[in-house]
């Protein structure tokens, strides 16, 4: 008989870096859907409501997506987290 399956085991960094650039992924289209949102309101809302909608959301966006650019920065390409307080040299003098 074969053994069942051995459950898959993600390492919590990996797995926190994969969700982060699921999330990076996402912010297109979620900011397409928020900004026509205000499409549906057209004969309930006043366009001063309208354009201060739409540029809440602008900003909310960018401040999402800085957030989560520099979390993602913060992983090398390995998918061992970095230290970002300081940075480390090498004998040669090179950044390491």
């Amino acid at each position: 008989m074969s053994r069942p399956p051995e459950p898959v085991f993600l390492e919590r960094q990996s797995y926190r870096r994969r969700r982060l650039s699921d999330a990076a992924r996402l912010m297109p289209v979620v900011g397409l859907v928020l900004l026509l949102l205000p499409l549906l309101w057209a004969d309930r809302a006043t366009t001063s409501g309208g354009i201060l909608y739409i540029f809440s959301v602008w900003a909310i966006l960018i401040g999402a997506t800085r957030l989560i650019s520099r979390r993602l920065s913060d992983f090398d390409p390995f998918g061992e987290p970095r230290e970002t307080s300081e940075a480390t040299l090498s004998k040669d003098g090179g950044m390491r």
